[in-house]
């Protein structure tokens, strides 16, 4: 096991962060449970599920819809994709806190499920179940025993800067700077992000990140036209380097070169110390700042956004 901050054993570029927590964890931990979990079960969902958009966008368009923490229904022309489905209420006594932008049984086949890393809230099994994909599932490498009897047609396991070609659908994984356990000592499991291209648009989905020096990597390689970032959970009760904050994640969208910005993994689920609305307040705010307001775009759970 690396210490953290090393590069993974797996693949060059992306760092692992380790699974020690550090000093002061205790009172992190109290804290989040007396300030988040336990007012978050008796806070009423939010937000309401609203009917997908299922006429495909014209061509060279891709239509983005935010379901929820990290999961997207992404539409082009010819192709669609549903990257980290997530459909839970709860995550044991973390109660979702917005309802699913669209109902599971209301999604269509796609061509293909993606999921960037094994983590509970981002590879959800009983959503996996439900779901339909003519092409089956990608994941990263080491995850595929743990899809492989979810109903899939075909399971297909990436490693770091390889591509996958559907026609005219490309899927490449990308490097993250995070950790792919899904329990404390399966630490063999790889973890990144995606970029999906097809019908002349490229989307970024950067999975689970820290900030680190592999955005400059991904951005120096690959155009990149939405990219899909991190803003939420960074005061991790842990300690550890695992999530970006909103000014990282602007920083990280500038080293990767992308045209515009859709925050996610945020409000959907309480996993870190900061308040509720902080994320998306300093979002906006460091956009302001750098003069980049223009290049933001906020979803809204179930509505498409056409770019």
């Amino acid at each position: 096991m690396n210490p953290p901050g090393e590069y993974s054993p797996h693949h060059k570029h992306t760092r692992y962060s380790g699974i020690k927590p550090q000093k002061g964890w205790p009172a992190r931990n109290f804290r989040f449970f007396r300030h988040r979990i336990v007012p978050g079960m008796f806070r009423k969902r939010g937000g309401a599920s609203q009917a997908p958009v299922l006429e495909p966008p014209a061509d060279g368009s891709v239509r983005i819809t935010w379901i929820g923490h990290a999961t997207f229904f992404l539409q082009f022309a010819g192709h669609s994709v549903m990257v980290d489905p997530n459909w839970a209420g709860w995550h044991g006594p973390v109660k979702r806190q917005r309802h699913p932008g669209l109902r599971l049984e209301d999604v269509p086949e796609v061509d293909l499920v993606l999921v960037t890393h094994a983590h509970f809230d981002h590879l959800h099994k009983p959503s996996l179940r439900i779901l339909q994909a003519r092409e089956g599932i990608v994941v990263p490498n080491g995850s595929r025993k743990t899809v492989q009897r979810l109903g899939f047609p075909a399971v297909h396991e990436m490693r770091v800067w390889e591509s996958l070609r559907f026609d005219a659908l490309e899927i490449l994984h990308t490097p993250s700077h995070h950790w792919g356990a899904r329990f404390i000592h399966d630490t063999h499991r790889d973890y990144g992000g995606y970029i999906v291209r097809a019908g002349g648009k490229s989307v970024f989905h950067c999975g689970d990140s820290a900030y680190f020096e592999g955005f400059r990597e991904i951005g120096r390689r690959h155009e990149i036209d939405v990219a899909l970032m991190p803003i939420g959970a960074y005061e991790a009760p842990s300690g550890r380097d695992v999530h970006m904050n909103p000014e990282e994640a602007v920083r990280a969208f500038a080293d990767l070169g992308a045209k515009v910005l859709i925050p996610m993994h945020y409000a959907t689920f309480p996993l870190g110390n900061e308040p509720h609305d902080e994320p998306l307040e300093r979002l906006l705010a460091e956009a302001d700042r750098l003069g980049i307001s223009e290049r933001i775009l906020i979803a809204e759970e179930g509505v498409g956004i056409e770019w």
